[in-house]
């Protein structure tokens, strides 16, 4: 406890990257990861210290409203990308490439990964999948452009599973997604997400594996943790799994600011004398 205090106070401000993570994965330091979408929450974010943002096409549910993260494109990706890099100095930021943008042609995976880090600036991009989308991977990270893979329960694939269940409960989808880690390390990839599996897998996997291993639902035993930030904060009030810890009760909050706000304009006490020129 200690060390964490003396680490927090000392307030370091040196960005970081890819070669960050894997040293702290060597010394045994949890690596700290929360989505952002836009510049506000992004600049709040990366001033509390976060190790590492990430631009999830979870902004396809929390920003906009859909049930699944499927409509998300390109262009929307970068936009929220964009957005975000405007407010962030030193975490590493990481961008999902969307459903669609990679799975299935290798070249056009290419050419709109490139096209995201261009006109971002981001340090690195997500993809879901393992074996049947490793020509991919190899083909982007041929570029210099660094990949976080994401295996268990991967929301692009939701029409796949029927079901946001927890996933490789079965040994042989177990073995699977083991090898699947293995051949995302050996293709190059910085890191990779565990989303919503068995926690004594999550924690073969991360002792498996050289590289920084990021759970969301995957246990204590991982390298790092990721939640979606309006999920932690409470802004969202009807998604509440198993994984999930509220830091904060935003919802009601903000609820009872703007109904005091109404309640001001309504009965002309705002704007006061002292706040009117």
């Amino acid at each position: 406890m200690e060390k964490q205090k003396e680490y927090l106070s000392a307030g370091d401000k040196r960005k970081v990257t890819t070669l960050r993570l894997l040293e702290m994965k060597q010394r045994g330091e949890k690596i700290s990861m929360l989505t952002a979408y836009d510049y506000s929450m992004a600049t709040v974010i990366d001033q509390a210290g976060m190790d590492v943002i990430l631009v999830g096409d979870s902004a396809s549910n929390v920003m906009v409203g859909n049930t699944t993260t499927l409509p998300m494109t390109v262009e929307q990706m970068i936009y929220h990308g964009k957005a975000v890099m405007n407010g962030v100095n030193r975490a590493m930021v990481v961008i999902d490439m969307p459903f669609g943008s990679y799975q299935g042609n290798p070249r056009e995976a290419v050419a709109n990964a490139v096209r995201i880090m261009k006109e971002t600036g981001a340090d690195c991009l997500k993809l879901e999948g393992g074996k049947e989308i490793l020509e991919s991977v190899k083909l982007i990270l041929s570029t210099g452009i660094p990949i976080m893979g994401h295996l268990g329960l991967m929301p692009q694939s939701i029409n796949k599973y029927g079901t946001y269940a927890v996933r490789a409960e079965e040994e042989a989808e177990a073995l699977r997604l083991v090898d699947d880690a293995h051949l995302l390390q050996e293709a190059g990839c910085c890191s990779l997400v565990l989303e919503k599996i068995p926690s004594q897998l999550a924690k073969r996997v991360a002792e498996e594996l050289t590289i920084p291993v990021i759970g969301i639902g995957a246990g204590p035993h991982v390298d790092g943790q990721v939640l979606v930030m309006h999920d932690m904060l409470g802004l969202n009030k009807g998604f509440s799994p198993r994984f999930l810890r509220r830091y904060a009760n935003l919802f009601d909050e903000i609820t009872l600011a703007v109904q005091q706000y109404i309640k001001d304009v309504k009965t002309a006490d705002f704007p006061s004398e002292k706040e009117s020129y």
